[in-house]
């Protein structure tokens, strides 16, 4: 990140048309990026008069879309200080800038703001705990006046800005549904998943196989539903963890007692994965794809850190179980409340659920309506934000 905040200029200097008309995107991480994505895509579909600026902070979300083919430039924002912001502004002079999310940088703001520059905050989320809305923050919250318009993710945070003087504000929701809508429509075809359900007999015509995907796990998540899979045979099961070092993978086969487990690159090379009874996705870039092909679906991380992306199951009408720690999660929330997710605590919840969705049909087809029904719904963020902005 040091080194890549250094080179930063120099790409600029190298790429930068200084006869073009630019928009600026800043996203913090490869999690805002999705966030942002739509947004860049819509407006190079829409206007392609701009070209579009996109930089980052963390090398998470750099080193994985530095190639990223919707952005004229990619780079990553120098730090935060009065002269490279300003040495920044005077080779792109952008016309607007969006702001994904949690992103405020204050000499940036403040610059762009004195200069006439519309900025918008885009998905942002607030809470009562953030800085700018204690006492001893106040003075911080003057960055957020910098901000042309936001587009809020929700009525709390629209209620929380408007508590400190600020109306400029829109309840816009989540661009992510729109890119996991945009994902689902764009995904291919995955022929050596469809070989390895193939063999799962259906109860009947209407009802989707027993086939059981869990995406970005940890070994938490793993020890409570290999566990379970171990106990019950008349399951496929296709595992995506977020770690695919040689060290993780070996220890979720030796979990697997007397399955046969095959890696999805040994399938690539010619295994026979029909017969499996496990198939490992040890490759990245899949899973928004396969989850397309269990009847139920886990996301891992709610033992650890925090959950991952559940809408990238959810979207595909697919109930999705998850840890317990997901309460910063709007999506989350808001799934676990319709019915479209479940949260475990542990290995006896996990079973409960199962052997519901196995015993009563209705409730799997009915968790499955609500889980893609709520990501329908809040679709249509980016054409909204879009037409409110002055293009």
């Amino acid at each position: 990140m040091w080194q890549g905040e250094r080179e930063a200029f120099s790409i600029l200097r190298e790429k930068v048309d200084p006869n073009a008309r630019y928009v600026w995107v800043h996203a913090a991480s490869l999690g805002e990026f999705e966030q942002g994505r739509p947004i860049m895509e819509q407006l190079r579909k829409e206007h392609p008069e701009y070209k579009i600026l996109l930089t980052f902070f963390s090398p998470s979300g750099y080193e994985v879309r530095k190639n990223y083919a919707g952005a004229d430039i990619v780079c990553y924002l120098p730090l935060d200080t009065i002269t490279n912001a300003r040495r920044f502004l005077n080779i792109i002079h952008p016309e607007m800038a969006f702001f994904i999310k949690y992103e405020f940088w204050y000499n940036y703001l403040h610059i762009l703001r004195h200069r006439g520059i519309p900025v918008y905050s885009v998905s942002s989320i607030f809470r009562e705990g953030q800085i700018f809305f204690r006492w001893y923050g106040r003075e911080y919250a003057h960055v957020l006046k910098c901000f042309t318009h936001f587009f809020v993710q929700n009525e709390t945070s629209k209620r929380l800005l408007a508590d400190i003087g600020l109306t400029n504000v829109s309840i816009t929701g989540d661009t992510r549904f729109d890119r996991v809508l945009q994902i689902k429509e764009q995904s291919k075809q995955q022929p050596i998943v469809e070989q390895f359900v193939s063999s799962v007999k259906k109860e009947t015509a209407d009802m989707p196989a027993n086939v059981f995907v869990a995406g970005s796990s940890w070994p938490p998540d793993e020890e409570i539903f290999i566990r379970y899979f171990n106990e019950h045979k008349n399951w496929k099961l296709i595992i995506a963890p977020h770690v695919i070092d040689e060290d993780h993978l070996r220890q979720i086969e030796k979990q697997l007692e007397g399955k046969k487990v095959v890696r999805y690159t040994d399938a690539e090379k010619g295994a026979d994965v029909a017969s499996a009874d496990v198939l490992i996705i040890n490759c990245f870039g899949l899973l928004s794809s396969i989850y397309h092909y269990g009847s139920v679906t886990y996301v891992g991380g709610g033992f650890g850190v925090s959950i991952h992306n559940v809408l990238e199951a959810a979207v595909w009408y697919k109930p999705v179980i998850i840890g317990p720690n997901n309460k910063k999660f709007q999506e989350a929330q808001e799934l676990l409340s319709v019915g479209g997710c479940l949260e475990i605590n542990n290995y006896t919840d996990f079973a409960q659920f199962m052997q519901r969705f196995e015993k009563e049909p209705a409730f799997l087809l009915e968790s499955s309506k609500k889980a893609g029904d709520y990501v329908k719904s809040k679709s249509g963020a980016t054409k909204e934000i879009l037409s409110s902005v002055k293009l």
